[in-house]
């Protein structure tokens, strides 16, 4: 069985290699910059409007289109797919990359998300003008659909879904179980186990609850647990502000130089980079395709109201959850312990906050933000299963994510985020070939909007 294990794993790194190999590494970079550029660089040129559009309008009053199609609001969706993207990518995830990738993978991971907040724009825009709309009033879409209809590609449409699958249950049944049931298991000794099972009697009561029900979780978990992670991160920065120019330094020189804040332990930039872009994209899905699915749902009347909120969900993940995660990990100076993942985030919380009180809620954090990405993740599965196989699969894909839930308790953690990294690197290339060949509708649909709700007149 070892032997297997072994082989398997062997198998993965020689693919890992050449899908996280520098072409893909400049095609995401190249889809980013060439939508921010085709977009007039509207998240650097309309910060406020953009925030305006989409968590200022949905706290101003009843986010409520009776009359648009679509299982939930904007906001509910927005919020569904936030509570997938925040998740132990942000606090496990950005560990692993100081880790692998030195301090100054966090700034790898920031510019890909600069410019993957205009990619996932696109990404959304086109899942909400390519659903499908059926006649019990529920959506069905996602990059499938837009390689599909948009490209006229069903065979794109096809092996991005067969991706989509094993993505979705690597992803959260299995690194998201297994960073909860190891933080809980280092803290107050948890067995993993009962630490799954329970996760998986959770889960089960929301997911067969169906998306309405993931909606209306999610909406009110994802802005609570955002929140207090991030104000515990502030304050965690503001207590130790006298060694904040020098941890920003180490950052960024780091970027360019890592083995001489490694002590060679990573070589090359490129390795630097290579870990800061792979976890920035594990943790804010840009240019995954991804979250288009669970946009799709949303009761909207333009494409484009509901793109905005993409490009605002890779700012909130990664320039704040994240930045906050791996400031305060490089503040601590815990990165060439031998600790790694959640476990390391905690112990830094721990250290620069007194009476292990930062270890605790960065605990809580993880939990929540693992649940919420649970059920989330779960949507993508459905989807993509119900894609290829019919809305009778549904009930299957319910019981094996369940069922995953308790064996991702039990994986080994290191060998599920390099298999993590395999699939999304998989995934990333048919779908960022999609959004480059639809460039021109996404331009046009923008326009459009911009012009009606009078946006840079």
């Amino acid at each position: 069985m070892e032997a297997i294990f072994n082989a398997i794993v062997q198998a993965n790194d020689f693919v890992n290699g050449i899908v996280w190999g520098v072409p893909l590494l400049v095609l995401i970079f190249v889809t980013g910059i060439y939508y921010t550029v085709r977009l007039g660089f509207f998240q650097f040129a309309h910060p406020v409007v953009l925030f305006k559009e989409t968590v200022v309008k949905a706290f101003r009053k009843k986010d409520d289109k009776k009359t648009a199609p679509g299982e939930l609001t904007s906001f509910q969706a927005a919020m569904t797919s936030v509570a997938a993207i925040v998740g132990s990518g942000n606090i496990a995830g950005v560990a692993t990359a100081i880790v692998m990738g030195g301090p100054g993978a966090l700034v790898w991971m920031l510019l890909a998300a600069l410019v993957g907040m205009s990619t996932k724009f696109a990404e959304v825009t086109l899942g909400i003008k390519y659903r499908e709309l059926r006649e019990d009033g529920t959506t069905a879409g996602g990059a499938m659909y837009y390689l599909a209809k948009g490209l006229k590609q069903k065979w794109l449409g096809v092996l991005f879904s067969v991706l989509v699958i094993p993505y979705a249950f690597v992803i959260s049944a299995v690194v998201d179980t297994n960073s909860i049931a190891l933080a809980l298991e280092e803290r107050w000794s948890v067995p993993t186990l009962a630490t799954g099972i329970v996760l998986a009697a959770l889960t089960a009561v929301i997911i067969f609850g169906g998306l309405k029900r993931i909606g209306h979780v999610s909406a009110v978990l994802a802005p609570f647990m955002g929140g207090l992670y991030i104000l515990t991160g502030i304050v965690i920065i503001l207590m130790n502000i006298p060694a904040v120019p020098a941890a920003i330094a180490t950052i960024f020189q780091s970027a360019f130089n890592p083995a001489a804040f490694t002590g060679g332990a990573v070589g090359s930039i490129f390795v630097c980079m290579r870990y800061g872009i792979a976890r920035g994209i594990y943790s804010n899905e840009a240019g995954l395709g991804t979250a288009a699915m669970v946009h799709s749902g949303a009761q909207v009347d333009h494409p484009i109201e509901q793109g905005l909120w993409g490009a605002v969900e890779v700012f909130l993940d990664t320039a704040l959850v994240c930045s906050v995660t791996g400031l305060t990990i490089v503040l601590s100076g815990l990165s060439d312990t031998g600790l790694d993942g959640s476990v390391l985030t905690m112990r830094a919380f721990d250290k620069l906050l007194p009476g292990n009180v930062g270890g605790i809620i960065c605990l809580a954090a993880l939990v929540l933000f693992g649940f919420t990405c649970l059920i989330s993740f779960y949507t993508y599965a459905e989807r993509a299963a119900e894609y290829l196989f019919g809305s009778g699969s549904k009930l299957v894909i319910k019981l094996v994510w369940i069922v995953m839930i308790v064996v991702g308790s039990q994986t080994t953690l290191g060998f599920a985020w390099d298999l993590a990294d395999t699939i999304n690197g998989l995934m990333i290339i048919p779908n960022l070939i999609g959004l480059l060949l639809l460039s021109n509708e996404v331009v046009k649909l923008k326009k459009d909007y911009f012009r009606q709700v009078g946006i840079g007149k």
